[in-house]
């Protein structure tokens, strides 16, 4: 280490070691990828990432460029192919771009500019003074701006890489040899052009490099401005180069070695961790005429199976490729190859074919490096576990292959169950173990390991294979929602695609092993018909919404005593669509779902049968949600609300969740799917079950609905006493209290059934149901009759319109009548009080006349 880097190491050393401090400086240079950041910048740009700023309290450089003598002289080398404005606007683009780096400056960001409008073209020449240089052994560490030749004994394949602020780059590094040494030139983005033009034996000379430090001894890191030109051959200055082709047999250890391979299997790229870092591994099986041997892929370079497109049976060159020993899994010493510096060059070379054989699913038995093709018939969520040995967290994934003779469980490990596998999906597994399996139908199963190799959709599939495969995929095909009802076995295993209509409450069980379990009630539906779904668990508590669309996978048939639901249970996948995905797989959207499925109707024309309906109202009555006790000791609730079209009224029982929403009078609502039936008066009333959705109605749908002020109108219709008939509803009456009945103001009523009831002597017996219970519900009435210039009526106010009537709160009457006094004299104040009030009108048959039912009060006066 340098005395100026050991002095800028002093001020952060009891943070890391050197060896961290030089690790991290390296990586500075690949992350900047700029060929004039030398060791003192990377050295204080690691302190700046520590929080060690050495140019803090320093002016800071003014923004925007002039064209001084030293800018003027680097443009003209460029002037005829950019605009001095356009020059400026580069070298200020470059400036933004590197704000972090703290050590470049005008010059710096002038080079780059110039750099991108360079495009020398390579010539031979001889060896003439102008282009003699110093020998590689005579370069010093420090040299700047000088020119090196030697011979191009390797190229590595271009490394991408990302900057600190996330620009992409990438690099290259050529090793040169002369007579007296070798030496690395590294070529960084904008040199990378230039490699295009020679290859390894060609004998090259770089001018502009600057010498530094690397891994291994000097390099010479390129600038934008370096060149490239060919030199004629000269023994006494540069070696001969061979390129001696290795069988892979004759591979020794610790040497470099160039082969020509085909590729036998390609494994999935896997990650892992040392010193709290994240590498990348992949190791390729090799195989020439004389024998196979792995080759091995780390970190970025593992990125050249794609970026060369390599697949398993194509024919490559390997250059310089590092030769090691190491003990296999058997504990035996192999030789295996490492990717370093050399190159792989992806050709039609002579290399002898290799057929891979593949199984018939059906033909499988227990036995190692098995390969198969098939199609994903069956899909599996992601699983997680804690392993035993060190109590770190693992993952798996099962899925189905099937071909045209059976199908088998295949179990993928670790980074193989982030592969993007879909089911029906045509999937290629070269190096898979077969094993006994007593859970599985087929009484086998496969599993796969660090050197198996999946391929997804793979290319160059026969025909045959193609038709095989497509005919499969076929019989994957959802079952039409519709189809479902003609099933009569439990357990069927199908696929659906559709809509969530409605959603209930998940809700507790207990299970025989008195564990608690949790389901939940979904209505799903596409364009054929409804199911429900039964979701549990873990499923039950997610979240989802009506319309949402969904692709389920694995649901499973149970049979009901009118209906065939759907379990989805831990082996179903719910996949959720975007809107996109749903147009994709002609999945229709809700609201055409509704009018394939629904009735609309208006409220006058609904019977108390009606199945399948969609009702759309505002909302003209809300009353206070009631709590009640089941019995399971569970508390529920339920409220009532009353909504109106054009057409008249409808009663609304909400329950529970839906009893707990808030609503507002003159709110728009849409019953999707609600129950009919009549009340206690024989009119027709809804009740939102588990497969009814309360719902926002839409723009097209509120079109046809008449405002607040339009429905008051229409539906609170003034009429004298006289006029009234029997099943009105919702009139509005005026008329003046004539009598008052004070007898019976606080009836006692069974919380269980609300019967009424007497006390004894410590509690509350019902009658009715037999409940016992200490403390009953109370009920408030104030029987009264009205009368007008056209008759009278009997009224009968209840609860919050007896408090409202009388100007009391039902707790304070009942404390006045426990505490012996009565409320007569109230009640008697009544008499000549005229009032206006919204009531239905039902037929008394005691007394055989007509009755009203108060269910609001809008004024009241003397």
């Amino acid at each position: 280490m340098q005395e100026e880097i050991l002095q800028l190491y002093e001020k952060i050393q009891d943070q890391i070691s050197q060896e961290e401090f030089l690790a991290e400086m390296e990586e500075v240079r690949e992350s900047f990828g700029l060929d004039f950041v030398n060791d003192i910048d990377c050295a204080r740009e690691v302190l700046k990432n520590h929080g060690i700023d050495i140019n803090q309290g320093l002016p800071k450089e003014e923004s925007g460029f002039t064209m001084t003598d030293e800018i003027r002289e680097i443009y003209d080398e460029v002037k005829d192919k950019v605009s001095e404005e356009k020059f400026l606007e580069r070298m200020e683009f470059h400036k933004q771009e590197n704000e972090h780096a703290s050590f470049m400056n005008d010059v710096t960001f002038a080079n780059m500019a110039k750099g991108e409008f360079v495009d020398e073209e390579v010539e031979t020449v001889s060896e003439k003074p102008e282009y003699s240089v110093d020998t590689i052994d005579k370069l010093e560490k420090g040299s700047r701006d000088v020119t090196i030749s030697g011979r191009v004994i390797s190229i590595s394949n271009p490394r991408s890489f990302k900057t600190r602020k996330g620009a992409s780059g990438e690099v290259c590094n050529v090793e040169l040899k002369d007579n007296t040494g070798e030496i690395r030139a590294v070529f960084w983005t904008q040199n990378i052009k230039l490699i295009k033009n020679f290859n390894e034996g060609d004998i090259i000379q770089i001018k502009n490099v600057d010498i530094k430090e690397g891994y291994s001894g000097l390099e010479a890191n390129l600038r934008p401005r370096s060149t490239v030109i060919h030199l004629e051959e000269d023994p006494s200055k540069f070696p001969v180069y061979e390129e001696t082709i290795t069988n892979i047999a004759d591979i020794k250890a610790d040497t470099k070695v160039n082969i020509i391979a085909r590729i036998v299997r390609i494994p999935t790229i896997r990650s892992y961790e040392k010193n709290g870092k994240e590498g990348k591994v992949a190791s390729l099986e090799l195989q020439d005429a004389s024998g196979k041997i792995s080759y091995t892929l780390w970190n970025k370079n593992v990125e050249l199976i794609k970026d060369l497109g390599l697949e398993d049976g194509d024919t490559i060159k390997i250059l310089q490729a590092q030769a090691r020993e190491r003990m296999n899994r058997d504990g035996e010493n192999e030789i295996s190859l490492t990717h370093w510096d050399g190159r792989i060059v992806k050709g039609d070379f002579d290399v002898p074919e290799i057929k891979q054989e593949f199984s018939q699913i059906g033909d499988l038995s227990e036995q190692k490096d098995v390969s198969i093709k098939g199609i994903v018939a069956r899909l599996q969520d992601i699983k997680t576990f804690i392993r035993k040995t060190d109590q770190s967290e693992g993952k798996l994934r099962n899925f189905d292959v099937r071909d045209s003779t059976g199908d088998i469980r295949v179990t993928v490990w670790g980074d193989d169950t982030d592969l993007p596998l879909n089911k029906g999906d045509i999937v290629k597994i070269i190096g898979g173990e077969v094993r006994y399996d007593e859970y599985t139908q087929s009484q086998y199963s496969m599993n796969t390991n660090f050197n198996t190799q999946i391929t997804i959709n793979p290319q160059n599939l026969s025909i045959e294979e193609l038709d095989e495969f497509e005919s499969l995929r076929n019989e994957l095909r959802p079952t039409p929602i519709g189809e479902i009802y003609a099933i009569d076995d439990d357990g069927i295993e199908l696929d659906v695609i559709g809509r969530i209509l409605s959603i209930d409450e998940a809700r507790e069980f207990d299970r025989d092993d008195g564990t608690v379990g949790i389901v939940r009630s979904v209505l799903f539906a596409d364009e054929s018909g409804k199911v429900r779904l039964s979701l549990w668990n873990e499923r039950a508590q997610e979240e989802y919404n009506v319309g949402d669309a969904y692709q389920i996978e694995n649901a499973r048939t149970r049979l009901g005593m009118y209906s065939v639901d759907l379990n989805i249970g831990s082996g179903a996948r719910l996949i959720k669509l975007s809107e996109e995905q749903a147009s994709a797989m002609f999945i229709p959207e809700l609201s055409t779902l509704e009018k394939a499925l629904y009735d609309y109707k208006n409220i006058s024309d609904i019977d108390e049968d009606d199945q399948d309906v969609i009702v759309v109202g505002r909302v003209i009555e809300l009353f206070d949600a009631r709590e009640f006790d089941r019995d399971d000791g569970s508390v529920g609730h339920v409220r009532n609300m009353e909504i109106a079209d054009d057409s008249g009224s409808l009663k609304v029982v909400l329950w529970d969740k839906d009893a707990q929403r808030e609503f507002e009078i003159g709110q728009a609502i849409k019953l999707q799917n609600p129950r009919f039936g009549l009340d206690m008066d024989n009119r027709i009333e809804a009740t939102v079950t588990r497969s009814t959705a309360v719902l926002e109605p839409s723009e097209s749908e509120l079109e046809k609905l008449p405002s607040q002020e339009e429905l008051m109108e229409m539906i609170f219709v003034s009429k004298p006493i006289e006029a009234l008939a029997e099943d009105d509803t919702n009139v509005c009456v005026t008329g003046t209290i004539k009598e008052i009945g004070t007898e019976r103001t606080i009836l006692k009523k069974c919380p269980n059934c609300r019967a009424n009831v007497e006390e004894t002597i410590d509690e509350y017996v019902c009658d009715n149901c037999g409940h016992t219970f200490d403390e009953p519900n109370y009920l408030f009435m104030i029987p009264t009759r009205i009368e007008d210039d056209t008759g009278e009526i009997q009224v009968t106010f209840f609860d919050n319109l007896a408090e409202e009537l009388i100007g009391m709160k039902k707790e304070e009457v009942i404390s006045l009548i426990d505490d012996g006094y009565g409320i007569e004299d109230k009640l008697q104040d009544l008499e000549g009080v005229t009032v206006e009030i919204i009531a239905n009108v039902s037929f008394d048959e005691y007394n055989e006349e007509n009755r009203l039912s108060p269910k609001r009060i809008i004024s009241k006066y003397y």
